[in-house]
């Protein structure tokens, strides 16, 4: 039924199909008789699937990536998929409309998804508007934070702040990305020194607080294992929670879709089954340079039960969805779900 659906979305415009499908969501979300359904279709619920992580208790390791939901709006929606967790944003301070349109586009051919969205978002109060408003509190909530796009990265510290305090109250975890290829210059901040100065400042504040959240930090697969290494060093010297593994590619190898149609849609980050395996080695890298001491949350190239696992069994504690969930649906959580209950 799905893939007939699927087929019918892709169709149109990419961008256009995704506020469709949300809004759908919401739709069903709101009549209980078809919320009922939809529940009793996608969630797995056992107490065998809890994953205690960073201090905090997931109802079930799978969660939806940022991106999806950046401004927080259809979080009691996509809970009814069956995810365990949502990760809002990536949120700025300020609202930004993020790059010309159009930005989003589906390589059929490959199972992916081409992005140069820009961190478009209504900006950290609206956000917090729409935090305090959810009905569901059980579900476990990541603050994803960016700088806005016309913000120096000599001064990218004070937006990462800013937003850090403001979603203090909201949110059950921070991940910060410096690895989207869609804000000018943003990569540069993955380099050892500005990396650093800014988790420090981060942690720093969040030592002050009563009870300090996690932080996590998403970074790129595009990195070398020299930079990786860096990365472990760093998170090792700022005592930041972990890492997520990994945001978009740059690179344009291996794709199944002819050259001159992925060149004809111009730059962004490809998300999807091409960054599959290149995420399962940086995790199984990261997990034995680091002789298992840093944690994980695992992304890129979900697409089935058994990509999870092999992500899970290579060193992550959890695991995201995001060009996998267009792509399958609210099934695959299911599917993974289900895949996970059988081996615990």
């Amino acid at each position: 039924m799905y893939k007939l659906f699927r087929f019918v979305l892709f169709q149109f415009d990419a961008e256009k199909v995704h506020y469709f499908v949300v809004g759908l969501l919401n739709l069903i979300h709101r009549f209980p008789p078809s919320r009922a359904i939809f529940r009793m279709l996608y969630v797995v619920e056992s107490p065998k699937l809890e994953t205690s992580f960073l201090g905090l208790k997931f109802p079930n390791p799978v969660g939806l990536a940022a991106g999806f939901d950046k401004n927080a709006q259809h979080i009691d929606a996509l809970a009814d998929c069956g995810f365990g967790f949502i990760e809002i944003g990536t949120i700025t301070p300020k609202a930004q409309p993020g790059n010309e349109k159009p930005r989003l586009f589906r390589l059929k051919a490959d199972h992916a998804i081409l992005n140069r969205m820009g961190f478009n978002n209504e900006g950290v109060e609206a956000a917090i508007e729409q935090l305090k408003s959810r009905q569901n509190k059980k579900i476990i909530i990541g603050g994803n934070i960016g700088k806005n796009k016309w913000t120096p990265n000599e001064e990218a510290a004070s937006d990462y702040l800013f937003s850090f305090e403001a979603l203090f109250p909201f949110v059950d975890y921070f991940v910060v990305n410096v690895s989207s290829p869609n804000t000018p210059n943003l990569r540069a901040l993955q380099e050892k020194e500005p990396l650093q100065d800014l988790l420090v400042r981060l942690q720093e504040r969040n030592q002050e607080m009563t009870i300090p959240k996690p932080i996590l930090l998403k970074i790129a697969p595009d990195l070398t294992n020299s930079q990786i290494d860096e990365i472990i060093d760093i998170v090792s010297i700022t005592k930041i929670g972990g890492l997520i593994v990994a945001n978009t590619t740059i690179s344009r190898e291996d794709l199944q879709t002819p050259k001159n149609i992925v060149d004809s849609l111009g730059p962004g980050g490809i998300s999807g089954k091409p960054v599959t395996r290149r995420s399962t080695e940086m995790i199984h890298y990261i997990h034995q340079k680091s002789e298992g001491s840093i944690p994980m949350i695992a992304v890129g190239g979900i697409h089935s039960a058994q990509d999870a696992l092999d992500k899970l069994s290579a060193g992550a504690s959890l695991v995201q969805l995001y060009t996998g969930f267009i792509y399958e649906g609210p099934a695959l959580v299911k599917a993974i779900n289900k895949s996970l209950l059988k081996g615990r």
